[in-house]
């Protein structure tokens, strides 16, 4: 920085190149300061002030910063598309920031059973849906689908009961078929059989031949209320707003993307890997 500040004040050296460089500098400290302002508040002088003092350690004076800022803000006025898709950058780099935190945790099937597809696939769909949600069983069709087509993928199940009490029991069963090694055979069921309620419960209960008075013992656990509670608690901390919510990779969504949508979500975290 030194040397750039000492170099711009020597006419021998502030040929063409050196001025080329103040320029580029300057440019990015004036989209800093443009979308500094645009992503905290506009009444704001933190963001400037810093980027007055990076200017100012670049060699550029007041003058020339103010003439840049001029420049660049022309761009930007004609090229306004920059500002969401700089937005967007932003919020996938914090959903990928997000998804890292928690996702040896949200990966791991509860029980070691609540999954289908390839318990070694390259890329690992995770689903939280609540058997009370029409759009995740209209969902459960694309997820059938995927896994039919796709010997390469494995998808995890998370219960997030959000909707109904009965949302709750349905899916303290649905943990208590995975403590019987039985999960997958009941989500299908389970939302086959029609909305949850205690008799579609334990229909779908011992259709798949759960071990009701075992299932009944597990789902009054305290291992089966902190595995919902878990779920919730990172569906808040994901910021999902409703089911059926989906993590693929860095990817993070919410609603019934449909089977091209998986499919899309899946090339792209494959591509990444």
């Amino acid at each position: 920085m030194a040397k750039a500040v000492l170099q711009r004040k020597n006419p021998i050296v502030d040929d063409n190149s050196n001025r080329k460089w103040m320029i580029m500098a300057g440019g990015v400290l004036a989209i800093a300061a443009a979308l500094g302002v645009w992503f905290w508040q506009s009444g704001s002088t933190s963001s400037s002030e810093a980027v007055s003092e990076a200017a100012l350690a670049a060699g550029i004076d007041a003058q020339e910063q103010q003439a840049i800022e001029a420049i660049v803000r022309n761009y930007i006025l004609k090229n306004p598309e920059i500002i969401p898709e700089a937005v967007e950058l932003l919020q996938n780099r914090q959903k990928a920031s997000a998804i890292d935190a928690v996702r040896d945790q949200i990966e791991k099937p509860f029980a070691g059973n609540a999954f289908a597809g390839n318990p070694n696939g390259d890329v690992t769909v995770v689903e939280y849906s609540d058997f009370n949600c029409p759009y995740c069983k209209q969902t459960e069709r694309d997820i059938a689908k995927l896994i039919a087509e796709d010997k390469n993928v494995k998808v995890v199940f998370r219960e997030l009961p959000i909707l109904s009490e009965a949302s709750n029991d349905a899916a303290l069963m649905a943990l208590a078929a995975a403590k019987q090694g039985k999960y997958y055979a009941f989500h299908k069921t389970m939302f086959a059989t029609g909305r949850p309620t205690p008799s579609t419960i334990d229909a779908a209960a011992k259709e798949v031949g759960l071990d009701m008075k075992a299932a009944r013992a597990f789902i009054t656990s305290p291992e089966a209320k902190r595995e919902i509670q878990n779920n919730i608690a990172v569906a808040q901390q994901m910021r999902f707003t409703g089911t059926p919510a989906w993590v693929i990779g860095d990817q993070s969504e919410v609603g019934a993307v449909g089977y091209e949508g998986l499919k899309e979500m899946v090339a792209k975290a494959r591509a990444a890997n």
